[in-house]
């Protein structure tokens, strides 16, 4: 797990619950906004559906590291709370490193005490898409990688008879 994850889980895990509640509204006020650039293209593609709060995901490969964007509105403090949890500790990150993360990031940060299973479920949706994302990321570097790499041939495919 990345160090930064790694520090904000320790903080949440060891708060007891009135103070995990504070910490995840203080999360949730410092997700960054959008870059304008992302903002015009919040649509199906870029929404967690599983999330019953409309949650935005938007992910950029630089060189080796992940750029996590992200929006999640302001009347859902505990979502949000989370999902600036996930840029904060992840943004940076190596492909690997997010993929890593485990699946009980939820539970290690002790959040099913404080809010509902229809809630814990929709954060599960939120990391499963967030790996999703940085792998379907990955995969289409790695295939634009490999065609530019790819020596140019004047032959065509083989029919079947």
């Amino acid at each position: 797990m990345p160090a930064t994850l790694d520090a904000i889980v320790s903080e949440l895990s060891e708060a007891d619950r009135q103070e995990r509640i504070e910490l995840l509204i203080d999360f949730a006020r410092n997700l960054p906004p959008l870059p304008d650039r992302l903002a015009e293209h919040k649509d199906a593609a870029h929404r967690v559906e599983e999330c019953q709060s409309p949650v935005f995901l938007f992910i950029e490969l630089e060189q080796d590291r992940v750029a996590i964007h992200a929006d999640a509105p302001i009347e859902a403090p505990t979502v949000r709370g989370f999902v600036a949890i996930l840029v904060e500790g992840l943004n940076g990150a190596t492909i690997e490193e997010i993929l890593q993360v485990r699946d009980s990031l939820i539970e290690q940060i002790g959040l099913p005490e404080i809010l509902g299973m229809l809630r814990v479920r929709g954060l599960s949706g939120v990391l499963r898409r967030l790996k999703t994302e940085v792998t379907r990321a990955a995969m289409a570097r790695s295939l634009a990688g490999a065609s530019e790499g790819a020596p140019e041939t004047d032959s065509k495919p083989i029919a079947p008879e």
